[in-house]
C-alpha cells in the first residue's frame, strides 16, 4: 500500500455520513480555513460535489476520510480517481470527541472536522480504501448476503424452537435439525401435538420416506413416540397463536 502524507493533498476533507445526508468539513491543507458543507445522499448530489471538487482543485488530489470501509458512499465516490478515500474507527473518533469535549455531548457536526485533524495528524497510520475490480465487490456483496441469510436462518430456527417448547417440545425431539424441509414442513402440517397423534401410520411413513428419512428404526421411535406422547398444555392461549 502506498504511504502517503499531508502534502501530497491539496485539501483534506472529513465527512459525518448519515442515510440521507452528509455533513462535510473541507480543509485546504496550505490555510487554516476550514469550510462546512451538507451534501444529501443522493447519486446526482454525490457527483455533482465530487466534480466541483475537481474544478477547485484542478489536477490535485484530494483526501477524503469517514467511519466507512463499505457501503452506498464508499462505492459512489471510490471511481473517482482524483478522490483517494480513508477509512478511521468510529472509536477512535469518539474517543478523541470525548477528550476534547469532556462533557461527552456527541455533536455530529463536529465529527467531520475531528476526522479531519486525526487525517492530518495521523494519516501515516490510517488505512486507504484501495478500488477493487468488480469481481471482488460482488463476491464480496454476494458474501455479505449469505452471511445475513444464514444468520436469518438461525434466528428464525430459534424463535421456532422456543415457541415449540411452551407446548409442543415433543416435536423438537424428534428431529435434531431445525433448519431443514422436514422439520419445517412437519410443523406446518401438525403444528400440534393433539394433530400429529390423529395421524394413522402409513400417512406418517410416507411422510417420512418422501422426505428420505427411510432409516425404519428411526421411523418407527417417531411413530412410537407420537402415540405415547402427552401434551405438556392444552392451553388455547398458548397454542392457538
Amino acid at each position: 500500500m502506498k504511504g502517503y502524507n499531508v502534502d501530497n493533498f491539496a485539501v483534506l476533507i472529513g465527512i459525518d455520513w448519515a442515510d440521507t445526508k452528509h455533513d462535510i468539513c473541507e480543509h485546504p491543507t496550505h490555510s487554516k480555513k476550514y469550510h462546512y458543507s451538507i451534501i444529501k445522499h443522493k447519486p446526482e448530489a454525490l457527483h455533482e460535489w465530487a466534480m466541483s471538487l475537481k474544478q477547485r482543485y484542478p489536477n490535485q488530489k484530494i483526501a477524503i476520510v469517514c467511519e466507512l470501509q463499505k457501503g452506498p458512499l464508499i462505492y459512489a465516490l471510490a471511481k473517482y480517481s482524483h478522490l483517494t478515500l480513508f477509512t478511521v474507527n468510529p472509536s477512535t473518533v469518539a474517543k478523541y470527541r470525548k477528550a476534547f469535549t469532556p462533557s461527552g455531548a456527541k455533536d455530529d457536526p463536529s465529527d467531520a472536522l475531528i476526522e479531519v485533524e486525526i487525517l492530518t495528524l495521523h494519516m501515516d497510520k490510517l488505512a486507504v480504501i484501495e478500488p477493487e475490480s468488480a469481481a471482488i465487490r460482488s463476491l464480496a456483496q454476494l458474501v455479505e448476503y449469505r452471511r445475513g441469510l444464514v444468520q436469518s436462518s438461525v434466528d428464525l430456527s430459534n424463535k421456532i424452537t422456543a415457541t415449540l417448547k411452551n407446548y409442543y417440545p415433543q416435536a423438537l425431539e424428534w428431529f435434531g435439525e431445525k433448519d431443514t424441509m422436514i422439520f419445517c414442513d412437519f410443523i406446518e402440517r401438525w403444528p400440534s401435538l393433539s394433530k400429529i397423534k390423529r395421524a394413522r401410520k402409513h400417512t406418517l411413513l410416507d411422510f417420512f420416506n418422501s422426505h428420505n428419512s427411510h432409516y425404519a428404526d428411526i421411523n418407527n421411535a417417531r411413530i412410537t413416540s407420537i402415540k405415547e406422547a402427552m401434551p405438556l398444555t392444552e392451553d388455547k392461549g398458548v397454542i392457538v397463536p
